[in-house]
């Protein structure tokens, strides 16, 4: 259920003249970045990445460790989305194929649990998004075919301190193209992920997930199409209208 609080500040959100001031953690090149943007339109965007992100989308950068960024900064903004790196969270990276990496010496953090703490202490509206495995709340689920992108990635999305409705999720109209199992398929999807047996090259990946501002293969592969985003952020600005209008 919606928090007063939580609806009193979107209302505000909604009504005042300056900038919704956006925090996107572990942003990448920002694709989630773009979609905030297109849905709040009036927005001032500031990304967080360990890495440097030269291609980064939104208006500001810092380049350093995320869930510290937010226990210290994250009061300060409005809204806040956190992407923390899948790769130690989703189904692939546990079990045996967990234990094979270990053997290896590769180990991925686990960020979920510890990003959560942070951006409920902030006691802000937030978004955290995942795969499927991971530890996130499976409050919305996303899929490429919802806006018809050129890729399926199924993404699950944690509502903090909001929350809205699953929307529809459409049959899928075929096959992820690209090998399987020694076969090759054809489909209207691409494999945006991986290099070699049929994944997308990175004209592909830009064309699917409509990002057109980077051309980094790895990059492009990581970052989340602004579609999804830019529901989310439509979805969040709408609790905020749909409380308005029952007060009324």
């Amino acid at each position: 259920m919606t928090q007063p609080t939580t609806v009193g500040r979107v209302l505000a959100l909604l009504s005042r003249i300056e900038p919704i001031r956006v925090l996107d953690a572990y942003c990448c090149i920002g694709g989630a970045t773009e979609g905030y943007r297109r849905a709040f339109k009036n927005c001032h965007i500031t990304g967080v990445d360990k890495e440097a992100q030269p291609d980064y989308r939104g208006d500001a950068f810092h380049q350093g460790d995320a869930i510290e960024f937010i226990r210290a900064h994250g009061h300060e903004f409005d809204f806040i989305h956190t992407s923390p790196p899948c790769q130690g969270e989703g189904a692939p990276t546990k079990g045996t194929n967990r234990a094979r990496n270990a053997a290896i010496g590769r180990t991925y953090p686990r960020l979920i649990v510890p990003t959560r703490a942070a951006l409920e202490a902030t006691g802000r509206p937030y978004v955290m998004e995942n795969v499927a495995g991971s530890e996130v709340r499976k409050d919305v689920r996303l899929c490429g075919e919802m806006f018809g992108l050129g890729v399926l990635m199924h993404r699950y999305f944690e509502l903090g301190g909001w929350s809205t409705a699953q929307p529809a999720h459409p049959r899928h109209r075929g096959r992820v193209r690209g090998w399987r199992h020694g076969e090759y398929h054809e489909g209207p999807y691409v494999a945006a992920y991986g290099n070699g047996g049929g994944k997308a090259t990175v004209q592909e990946i830009r064309a699917a997930k409509h990002i057109d501002w980077s051309t980094d293969h790895l990059r492009l592969r990581e970052a989340l199409p602004p579609a999804y985003t830019e529901w989310i952020g439509r979805a969040f600005l709408a609790a905020g209208s749909d409380v308005r209008g029952v007060a009324a």
